[in-house]
């Protein structure tokens, strides 16, 4: 008896993908937990693995292939011992006859990872995982006996370990609210005589495409912004960095803001919260996304309880983290469930700038350079290094009072840093 493999839904906001490379050929035989390819989402590019086992029989997706849908056919799986050559592709349309990789729709939304005692299972049932399933879930703190598995006869699978993850972090699931479709051209035709070529989109820019459209054109943004001086907190960083020359850590700036910011929201917890259609979601904890270029566009990994970590773990986590994305390696409980935003831009002279809000956030921090400018103290024009700041924020979630009353506190931990450090 023959199996479907489909195209599984490897992030939360993935509707389809590129199949970049097959890592099992035609007659190859594979059990669950195998890797069997490397799908590009709109975040990464990821390796899927297999929920059934048995002996590849043919390869319906050619790699390379762009905007193949979640849930489409890409290979059929014959039982080990059947004729791969008569196994025949299944009717367009059937229904998979292999359970389909869970998504995070199909996950409760509280991390399953219990304290409680738990009654004794029967010694005749085992608990069916696949092993890198089972080590994920070992390294996460995952409770396994509480999942339900979506491969072959329940068995847990690696995508299975991974919505619970990700459900433990993301926002709640939340009533629809109805988003007008933004106005698009219905023709885009490039300038006459201009010499040009066309390039397709990623699946990547593709997203942020059409995730940016929708949030300058269904949320109401509004802008704040305030200068902070730097020279306490550079002296400081300076002194810092050469206390711990040798130990591979290098305090950023960047590291300071994380920190400011996740410091400010615990001040003013108003500013930590959601719009969610006829609720406002609260967050006891400061989840910062920060924004990371790479190659064809960005992406956000998230800085958990940045208002409970030292510098130098912020600075060793963003590294992780900035290095993983740059090479593609980010994992949805990576970049998933921030509940603010940081872009810095400063790293590259832009003296201010105003970021487009990432939804369903509610708020994000847009950070220039520091530069010398003059400023006034006691009635005397001195010299000072200063960086500009601002705020964009959702109308219907944040006022302008509250978002005034961030920037106050995030300017006061920046100027005086030694506060950072309590």
């Amino acid at each position: 008896m023959s199996f479907e493999i489909i195209m599984p839904s490897l992030s939360p906001t993935m509707e389809s993908g590129t199949l970049a490379k097959w890592l099992v050929n035609v007659g190859d035989k594979i059990a669950v937990g195998d890797l069997i390819a490397e799908i590009e989402t709109d975040k990464a590019t990821m390796e899927a693995e297999s929920v059934g086992e048995g002996t590849v029989a043919q390869l319906l997706v050619s790699e390379g292939t762009e905007d193949v849908e979640v849930g489409a056919v890409i290979a059929i799986l014959a039982e080990n011992g059947e004729d791969i050559a008569k196994v025949g592709i299944q009717k367009q349309g059937a229904k998979p006859q292999l359970a389909e990789v869970a998504s995070i729709k199909k996950v409760p939304l509280k991390v399953p990872v219990s304290t409680e005692p738990k009654p004794e299972a029967p010694q005749d049932i085992r608990l069916r995982v696949s092993p890198l399933a089972r080590r994920i879930a070992s390294q996460s703190g995952v409770d396994l006996t509480i999942l339900s598995g979506s491969g072959p006869v329940g068995r847990i699978v690696k995508a299975d370990v991974d919505a619970a993850l990700f459900a433990a972090q993301s926002i709640p699931a939340q009533k629809a609210v109805p988003i007008a479709s933004p106005v698009q051209s219905t023709e885009y035709a490039p300038h006459d005589g201009v010499p040009m070529q066309a390039e397709i989109l990623s699946n990547m820019r593709k997203t942020i495409a059409k995730r940016l459209t929708e949030s300058k054109t269904t949320v109401p943004h509004f802008y704040l912004t305030i200068d902070c001086e730097m020279d306490a907190l550079l002296a400081q960083r300076k002194q810092l960095n050469s206390t711990l020359e040798g130990r591979d850590i290098k305090l950023s700036v960047n590291d300071y803001v994380i920190r400011a910011a996740g410091l400010a929201l615990k001040s003013v917890p108003d500013a930590n919260v959601q719009f969610a259609g006829d609720s406002l979601y609260r967050y006891d904890r400061a989840d910062i996304s920060v924004a990371v270029a790479i190659d064809g566009g960005l992406i956000t990994p998230v800085i958990r309880g940045a208002s409970n970590r030292g510098l130098a773990d912020i600075s060793a986590e963003m590294n992780r983290l900035a290095t993983k994305a740059r090479a593609g390696k980010l994992q949805p409980i990576d970049y998933s469930g921030g509940t603010f935003s940081i872009s810095n831009l400063g790293m590259f002279g832009v003296k201010e700038f105003a970021a487009i809000i990432n939804p369903p956030q509610a708020a994000i921090l847009a950070v220039g350079a520091g530069q010398q400018r003059a400023v006034i103290k006691d009635g005397a024009v001195v010299p000072a290094t200063v960086m500009s700041c601002t705020l964009s924020c959702d109308h219907r979630a944040i006022d302008g009072a509250v978002a005034a009353m961030f920037l106050a506190a995030f300017k006061g931990y920046v100027e005086d840093p030694l506060t950072m450090l309590l």
